[in-house]
């Protein structure tokens, strides 16, 4: 495959964790907790924004939905240069660092914007570019204090943690705003001072830079997309864009939920939990599958999952609504449980460790970027033909996808063979 087993003078050494990496390593563990409590604060102002700007501001939701869209469109190009500066200096703390402050301060800045728009666009502008520079950094850093063979495990520990903070931080804001007679600038006070705390914890509890190897040569300066000159990771991004580019985003799915069963508005905000807890809930458990089987194989049964919530949609389900409602909660909490930290886990052995940020934030653009096309694809097709022969298309467009990334995918990149394979050969990594 591309890695090597012996000569290599890029790898860092690994911490010993007792059996193979059965224990999850304190760095992990710190990452964790830094994303669990920014994303209490971060989820508290994104589970109030759309009623402060709309109801509160008069935005209308045509200009609620172009902002967000722009400036997720902003944070997902950002990643390419949160992960270049990471792996030029040896930053990854620092550049974390950086985008973790930059997400906290823009809840300073929704508090000071008022009712001026150009000050909230600054604010969510600075959010978002927070959140594109810290993710490929972090993700590094999870890579390189993880040994190999326990990557999916560290990812699903960080994800499990990360989607606690998801799940508290809306049950946080709608409480405060119940206690303060719906104070928004309480809210924003509070998600600010959260996310102190998540800066500080990274500052004091995550480790710097993982240890050297004794005889280092001199680091040479990488190119940001020198990642793509490696045919196993233009195969893998290959196939995550190919994937993502029809997934039509949680919106849509929440959308058609409402479509469907014709749920009171209050109930709306609440349907993320319910894949939020799903999510939660089998992280850890699809981490340590796809580290035994290979991380391959459960990245492609993860969008089978999607598939299900697409065929699940579109079924003649009739009766109460939690016959349509929990199948496909749960099969989006699947869905996200063994493709998003496992997609880290399988590119990250592929990637030399002095360009692992750099990489995976070529990955993780690259499919939110596809992931942003299919969105707007499928807006369409719903606005031009209805939800109905949308959602059949995007079903097709799926079908398709799956074909091509299983082809595309290169077998088991991690090292990890799957059961009743022998392991495979590691030659010197390849530069061509």
């Amino acid at each position: 495959m591309y890695l090597a087993t012996t000569g290599r003078r890029d790898t860092p050494v690994r911490p010993r964790s007792g059996g193979a990496g059965r224990r999850v390593p304190g760095a992990v563990l710190a990452l964790g907790t830094v994303s669990l409590v920014t994303d209490i604060s971060s989820e508290m102002v994104t589970a109030v924004l759309p009623l402060y700007l709309v109801l509160g501001l008069g935005l209308s939701p045509l200009q609620f939905g172009f902002l967000d869209g722009l400036f997720n469109g902003v944070a997902a190009v950002v990643r390419l240069l949160g992960g270049y500066a990471a792996d030029r200096g040896r930053g990854h703390k620092r550049v974390a660092g950086l985008g973790y402050a930059l997400s906290a301060l823009s809840r300073l800045g929704l508090l000071l914007a008022g009712g001026a728009t150009a000050g909230i666009a600054a604010a969510l502008a600075t959010d978002r570019v927070g959140k594109g520079i810290r993710t490929a950094p972090r993700d590094a850093l999870i890579t390189l204090s993880s040994p190999p063979e326990a990557l999916g495990r560290s990812f699903g520990v960080h994800r499990a943690m990360d989607t606690t903070g998801a799940l508290l931080g809306p049950l946080a804001a709608f409480a405060l705003l119940w206690a303060t007679a719906d104070a928004y600038d309480a809210v924003f006070v509070v998600s600010f001072c959260v996310g102190l705390l998540g800066v500080l914890l990274l500052v004091l509890y995550v480790p710097g830079q993982q240890p050297a190897p004794p005889v280092r040569p001199a680091p040479r300066r990488r190119k940001p997309f020198e990642a793509l000159r490696d045919p196993a990771f233009r195969r893998i991004l290959a196939a995550a864009s190919l994937l993502g580019a029809a997934t039509i985003g949680d919106a849509f799915v929440y959308l058609l939920l409402q479509d469907r069963l014709d749920l009171p508005v209050g109930w709306f905000p609440l349907l993320p939990l319910g894949a939020a807890a799903c999510y939660l809930l089998l992280a850890i458990p699809a981490g340590r599958i796809a580290d035994r089987v290979g991380r391959r194989l459960p990245f492609l049964y993860g969008h089978l999952a999607l598939l299900g919530v697409y065929a699940t949609l579109l079924a003649p389900v009739g009766g109460p609504a939690l016959l349509l409602l929990v199948p496909v909660l749960v099969l989006l909490g699947v869905f996200y449980a063994t493709t998003d930290g496992v997609l880290m886990a399988l590119a990250g052995p592929v990637l030399p460790t002095d360009g692992r940020a750099g990489g995976l934030a070529v990955l993780q653009t690259g499919q939110a970027l596809a992931r942003l096309l299919a969105a707007a694809g499928f807006g369409a097709a719903w606005t031009l033909w209805g939800p109905g022969p949308a959602l059949w298309a995007a079903l097709s467009a799926l079908l398709a996808a799956l074909a091509g990334g299983w082809a595309l995918l290169p077998r088991d990149p991690s090292g990890t063979p799957a059961p009743g394979q022998p392991q495979a050969q590691t030659p010197e990594r390849r530069t061509a």
